[in-house]
This record gives C-alpha cells, sequence and structure tokens, in this order.
C-alpha cells in the first residue's frame, strides 16, 4: 500500500510545499549561480529512472564550463566555483530534482539517478535499482555516500529495493537531515576518491 500509493502522494505534496517555502532560497541561489557561470545556473543531465525510463535530473550548476587550449573541458576540481563548493556541501544543489519529485520521475527516498553509460554495467541484481523511482536520497547516501565503493553502494540500492517501507523512509530522511546539517560523508569532489563505474567494473 505505501509503495504503491502513499509514497507518491506524500512526494507531491512535500515537493510542492517545499518549493513554496524555499522559494527565496531558491530564486538567491539561482541569481548567484546565474553570475557564476556565465548565465547558466542549472545543471540538466539525462540519467535512466524508474524502469530504466531516460528523464532529464536538474540540479544546481556547481561548476563552469571552461575548456583547456584543445578545447576539451578542464578536471572538475578546476572547474568548480566558489559559490559551487559551497552549494555542494551544503546539498543545495539537489534542491531543483524538487521538480522532478513533482514530475513524478523521482522519489524524495530512493537509489541516486546514475550516468546513462553505466547501464551495461550492472549485474542482474543491481539492475532491480531500477524497478522503483530513483531519489533525492537514498540508503547508499546516509550509509557513506561517495566515500562507499560501488559493489557496497550498489548492494545497498537493491537492499533498499527489497525493503522500502514507510518506517525505513523515515530513518533515511531523518539521518539525511542529519547528514547535511554536519556535511558528513559530502565529497565535493566525487572524481577525486572514486572512479566512473564503468572504469571500476573493468579493472575489478
Amino acid at each position: 500500500m505505501y509503495k504503491l500509493f502513499i509514497k507518491r502522494s506524500l512526494d507531491f505534496c512535500v515537493a510542492l510545499s517545499l518549493l513554496f517555502l524555499i522559494s527565496p532560497i531558491f530564486l538567491l541561489l539561482t541569481v548567484f549561480l546565474v553570475m557564476a557561470n556565465n548565465g547558466k545556473p542549472f545543471f540538466v543531465q539525462r540519467r535512466p529512472g524508474e524502469n530504466e525510463k531516460i528523464f532529464s535530473i536538474i540540479k544546481f550548476k556547481t561548476m563552469n564550463d571552461k575548456k583547456d587550449t584543445k578545447g576539451k573541458l578542464l578536471p572538475d576540481k578546476d572547474r568548480l566555483t566558489n559559490v559551487g563548493v559551497f552549494v555542494r556541501k551544503t546539498s543545495l544543489d539537489e534542491i531543483p530534482q524538487l521538480i522532478n519529485v513533482l514530475k513524478g520521475e523521482m522519489s524524495f527516498i530512493g537509489p541516486r539517478p546514475l550516468l546513462i553509460k553505466y547501464l551495461p554495467y550492472y549485474s542482474k541484481e543491481e539492475q532491480m535499482r531500477h524497478s522503483v523511482r530513483p531519489g533525492i536520497t537514498g540508503l547508499a547516501q546516509v550509509s557513506g555516500r561517495n566515500i562507499l565503493n560501488w559493489d557496497d553502494r550498489l548492494a545497498m540500492d537493491v537492499n533498499y529495493v527489497d525493503n522500502i517501507s514507510a518506517s525505513l523512509d523515515l530513518k533515511i530522511i531523518i539521518r539525511t537531515i542529519k547528514n547535511v546539517l554536519t556535511s558528513k560523508d559530502v565529497v565535493v569532489d566525487p572524481n577525486s576518491v572514486i572512479l566512473d563505474l564503468d572504469e571500476y567494473r573493468t579493472k575489478n
């Protein structure tokens, strides 16, 4: 009952209420990021969602588009703006995903939507992470976030799918709030601590 009906209703109502309540913060961050990123406050990228249906995830843009002399984007650490570092450390870059939740593309709690290029690298069991809506936060994020290795992170996603309940979602929300307030397990540049999944699976 919770998984099929109540969870989606709660997602919609809470997302709508939060967007209304934090609209001043949303607008303020948009203005700062417009100035920091040459008029581009949002990062939009195609990601696989429920049943591997592709959607466009929306986040605040924390990196500029500076390129080297050959026209190739500079490494992430060299493109992070000062305001972008703050936005990432405080997890404020996730705010625009409330729009994805309203549209039914995401949930508050669920496996994080990863890159399309990772799809061929999941085991059959790990593919179960796409049987539910992806989340803004999830069991893996409150259990180590980017400091977990890929095997453990994906195992956490499957564990969540197998055990979805109101009580589990409430525990994840509480732990998420605590982690955000303390900046626990936040890695500003994930590429500095973990390989992309395709590289990880190729090497292991």
